[in-house]
């Protein structure tokens, strides 16, 4: 089995896909393999393709806030995306693109082995809750699936272009916290 270094490796000699052609960085995630939340989004954009590093630019700073308003720092939890490579003006990555991308994700949350998964943003609640997911529609509720509680969530960026969305995003991460509470409280006893 690989640690994270190894794969990280890989991902960066990575070209199964024609993201591969046009990235700086591919940008493979960061936090250690001891942390029970892992955040999902879509894939870099233009601040994390050129810094290699996941939610960096102003949606990575709201993220940050974000956190911080749950007694949380980046440093407690692992944060990747479903493509590793900037698609072309921050579209949405294909589906072709995720497909080729997917086995890397899924040997991260082999590694990483969290207990809570947070889908920032329909794309990746579609890659990983169900393929016809809505996220206005069924953001904040808890799916369980094997030991994995899962749970989509508004992008930071879908924040940024409107704010309507910040208090539903708000009641999702109290929710996020009271299941880490939850689960940290059962990992004790």
């Amino acid at each position: 089995m690989y640690n994270l270094n190894e794969l990280e490796a890989i991902v960066q000699r990575c070209n199964r896909c024609p993201l591969s052609k046009t990235r700086t960085n591919a940008v493979f995630g960061e936090g250690s393999n001891e942390n029970i939340i892992m955040f999902i989004g879509e894939g870099p954009g233009y601040h994390e393709d050129k810094q290699g590093r996941p939610f960096v630019g102003k949606a990575g700073m709201l993220f940050d806030k974000m956190l911080a308003a749950i007694n949380l720092t980046r440093a407690d939890v692992y944060i990747t995306n479903i493509v590793k490579c900037r698609p072309p003006n921050n579209r949405n990555p294909l589906t072709e693109e995720s497909e080729k991308c997917i086995d890397f994700l899924r040997w991260q949350v082999k590694i990483v082995d969290p207990d809570i998964i947070i889908c920032l943003g329909a794309v990746a609640a579609k890659n990983i809750i169900q393929e016809d997911f809505k996220i206005t529609q069924n953001r904040g509720i808890w799916y369980k699936r094997g030991k994995f509680n899962i749970m989509a969530t508004y992008h930071p960026a879908a924040l940024l272009r409107d704010s309507n969305k910040k208090r539903d995003a708000w009641e999702d991460f109290k929710s996020i916290k009271d299941m880490y509470i939850k689960l940290s409280q059962k990992s004790m006893k």
